[in-house]
């Protein structure tokens, strides 16, 4: 399966691993020849660069603003206090030492905005670190309580 192409697409797999699937070396990615490509349907035009690739859709979401960042790093607190299921569904256990970090993150943010966020802003930044401390010291107690 070192290379498959369908005809009837322009898709192409090309097995780059230093080594065959019985251990043996290939040969060196310089000393491979590519063949030519015959292409039956006409080019849809320029392709993107490699880094427009990465952002392709950027410009529907706009650029990321404060509240953005506000809810990027207060949804990290929450997974790291464990008050939110991981990717699968699955339980993940808190973090207090890395929350704790990330609630200050959002505090030291605070303190070198002020005066310089809209009304909004400022309640929004204020909203989310008060229900951030006050999860924080909830899932802190469940840990420290001592069972009867």
């Amino acid at each position: 399966m070192a290379e498959d192409k369908d005809e009837s697409s322009q898709f192409r797999v090309v097995d780059r691993r230093p080594f065959s699937s019985d251990g043996t070396p290939r040969e060196s990615p310089a000393e491979q020849k590519e063949p030519p490509r015959v292409s039956s349907a006409p080019s849809p035009g320029p392709q993107p660069a490699e880094e427009e690739l990465e952002y392709e859709g950027a410009e529907e979401l706009g650029p990321p603003g404060f509240d953005t960042i506000i809810s990027y790093l207060s949804t990290t607190a929450m997974f790291q206090l464990g008050l939110l299921a991981g990717p699968g569904g699955q339980r993940i256990p808190p973090d207090l030492v890395n929350a704790r970090r990330t609630i200050d993150m959002l505090e030291v943010l605070q303190e070198k905005t002020e005066g310089n966020l809209t009304t909004n802003e400022s309640r929004m930044l204020e909203e989310v670190l008060y229900e951030l401390r006050m999860s924080y010291v909830g899932v802190q107690e469940r840990f420290t309580q001592k069972p009867r």
